[in-house]
């Protein structure tokens, strides 16, 4: 980029649809390195654009910006492929306890009983998790 062109910070967040702090927060964990004018003030250009879409992309991804750094780091394809392989797998565990929290909620929903207190499988599962008796289950369920 040429001395004196490209936007400057607040109008490249405003294009994101950020504060321009986040940009310096970022700037400061060495994910954006814009270059200064003669006065000093960031200038951003296209090299930068890609690099804050990079950032949003990584985050709606589910990584943390040491992870994005990982993955923005050129020379280390076997840091970054670590890094997504590790967010992968965090990502398939989140996954799979969101279907266990949905199939939770859609058998209280499928259930024929009034009260789920007195459902069968939510006793059951209610007993797996407190580590009780059916009898106690039962009991405890009713207590107010």
């Amino acid at each position: 980029m040429r001395p004196g062109t490209g936007v400057g910070i607040g109008q490249l967040a405003d294009e994101f649809g950020l504060a321009p702090h986040v940009l310096r927060h970022w700037e400061a964990c060495g994910l954006l390195r814009p270059p200064r004018d003669g006065a000093g003030r960031r200038r951003y250009g296209d090299a930068e654009r890609v690099r804050v879409a990079v950032v949003l992309r990584a985050k709606e991804a589910g990584l943390g910006l040491e992870a994005t750094r990982a993955l923005l780091t050129r020379g280390a394809p076997a840091a970054q492929r670590a890094t997504l392989l590790a967010q992968r797998d965090m990502l398939r565990e989140r996954v799979a306890r969101a279907r266990a929290e949905l199939e939770l909620v859609q058998c209280a929903l499928d259930c024929a009983h009034e009260d789920i207190a007195e459902c069968p499988r939510f006793q059951e599962l209610v007993r797996e998790r407190a580590g009780v008796t059916a009898a106690d289950a039962g009991r405890l369920l009713s207590d107010p």
